[in-house]
């Protein structure tokens, strides 16, 4: 299988629907890649799933850098984009073109990601321009949340024809994808249908391009909470715990380690 690029990831509109996942170590990337998943990107999610932070505006440049990393040297085939932080692209073009190159240089990956519609096309154009492919993020934004909440998002007419206007925009602008997130499922279809690039959903209907979700969701590895878009595909999160009682009780009982376990 040949690596994927944005150029591959872009054509296949049309032709195939996009499963991407998150991943934020080499040995999730790794399964994902094996998986046959052709998208990954490493979230800002982190900061909630991975690093205990009530949300991701607290997740550094650092942060991400260091995550992304790993996950490129597992990924042999997907395309891997990384999220960058809250106020590392926001301030002006070229802080953006900073930062973003940094990340590029530092962790090999194919893509950035980046939050924002109409209003953001001109950094993604200048991002492009200079060789940095970009995924773009539109509808919820979570580095917005202070603004927005966990809303969804394009409810009425004026809504709906902005979602679709930043949609265009940004694509116009050369993002080679882009991320729709918490809109009705009729809307995400309107803006699939109204760009070139694929559109993929999170919390979007089945009308997108693809879908997106955040692996320790899918692994049933964050406890109680499930947005209603989520599909539970294996329960790990029992698993884990049931699997390290059962080796505290063997140690505790001295079941563990056992002669099987010992050296001569």
């Amino acid at each position: 299988m040949k690596k994927i690029t944005p150029q591959v990831l872009t054509a296949m509109k049309g032709v195939e629907k996009i499963a991407a996942l998150t991943a934020y170590d080499y040995q999730t990337a790794r399964l994902l890649d094996a998986a046959g998943i052709p998208l990954i990107l490493v979230g800002d999610s982190v900061g909630t799933t991975l690093l205990g932070y009530e949300n991701t505006l607290s997740v550094t440049l650092e942060d991400m850098i260091r995550h992304s990393a790993a996950v490129v040297r597992g990924a042999a085939h997907a395309l891997v984009a990384v999220d960058m932080p809250f106020m590392t692209y926001q301030a002006s073009i070229e802080q953006a073109l900073r930062t973003c190159g940094r990340v590029v240089q530092r962790t090999g990956c194919q893509a950035v990601k980046i939050e924002g519609g109409e209003f953001r096309a001109p950094t993604v154009a200048a991002l492009v321009q200079n060789g940095i492919p970009v995924l773009g993020h539109i509808g919820l934004t979570p580095q917005s949340v202070k603004v927005l909440g966990h809303r969804v998002q394009g409810r009425g007419d004026e809504a709906a024809q902005q979602l679709v206007a930043d949609a265009r925009a940004i694509a116009d602008a050369g993002a080679f994808a882009i991320v729709l997130e918490a809109v009705p499922a009729d809307l995400g279809a309107q803006v699939s249908a109204a760009v070139a690039v694929p559109v993929i959903g999170i919390g979007a209907g089945p009308g997108c391009d693809g879908q997106i979700l955040v692996i320790n969701d899918v692994l049933g590895l964050s406890g109680d909470f499930k947005p209603k878009f989520v599909k539970v595909y294996a329960d790990l999160g029992k698993q884990i715990s049931a699997a390290a009682a059962a080796y505290q009780a063997d140690v505790a009982g001295g079941a563990f380690p056992g002669p099987e376990h010992c050296y001569e």
